[in-house]
């Protein structure tokens, strides 16, 4: 459960973590208040948004199991644990 959390911390910080690439690269000041306008910031983060809600999209679409499938718990069979699977 942790990994699609780090994920979305991910997906949220890349547009952020690539504009201070860019403002390095050009020599822009990556520390300069100038370079951080409030535009800049409302774009990054509507950019942000926008990949967190489509991996939240994909994740719905793409995981878990297919439709109509069912869920056979774990078990005991011959004193062996079985998995849980999906039929």
């Amino acid at each position: 459960m942790i990994r699609p959390v780090f994920t979305e911390i991910a997906l949220f910080a890349a547009p952020f973590v690539i504009y201070a690439v860019y403002l390095w690269v050009t020599r822009a000041g990556v520390f300069d208040a100038e370079s951080w306008s409030w535009s800049a910031i409302g774009w990054l983060t509507i950019v942000a948004l926008v990949l967190m809600l489509g991996s939240f999209l994909v994740l719905a679409h793409f995981s878990g199991s297919p439709p109509g499938s069912e869920y056979v718990p774990a078990r005991m069979e011959n004193g062996r644990l079985v998995p849980g699977t999906d039929k």
